[in-house]
C-alpha cells in the first residue's frame, strides 16, 4: 500500500475543509439573518447536512478509496450511525426545550 492509498492528498483535505466551511456557514447565514420561511429554511439546511455528510465521507473518510469495499461499507455504515444518532438527539432535545415553559 503505498502513501497515497493509505490517506488523501493535501488538496483534497484542503478542498473537503473549504466545502465543509461553506456548508456550515450557509446555513447559519440564513437563520442568522431571517432570510427565508421556515420551510424553506428548513429544507435548505437539511439539504446542506446531505452535502455536508457527503463532503465528509468522500474527502475525509475515503469511501471511494480502497480495494476493499467493505472498509468503505463499514465506514458508510459507521456514517449513518452517527448521522442518525446526532438527528435524533436533536429532535430530541429540540422536543424537549419547546415544552419547558417558564413562569
Amino acid at each position: 500500500m503505498s502513501q497515497q492509498e493509505a490517506h488523501g492528498s493535501t488538496k483534497a483535505y484542503i478542498i473537503g475543509f473549504i466545502l465543509s466551511i461553506v456548508l456550515t456557514i450557509i446555513p447559519l447565514v440564513l437563520v442568522l439573518n431571517h432570510m427565508m420561511s421556515r420551510t424553506a429554511l428548513f429544507v435548505t439546511i437539511m439539504v446542506m447536512a446531505v452535502l455536508q455528510f457527503a463532503v465528509q465521507l468522500f474527502f475525509f473518510m475515503h469511501i471511494r478509496e480502497g480495494e476493499k469495499p467493505r472498509y468503505n461499507v463499514m465506514a458508510l455504515v459507521l456514517g449513518i450511525v452517527f448521522v442518525v444518532t446526532i438527528v435524533a438527539g436533536s429532535i430530541w432535545i429540540m422536543t424537549f426545550n419547546s415544552q419547558v415553559q417558564f413562569a
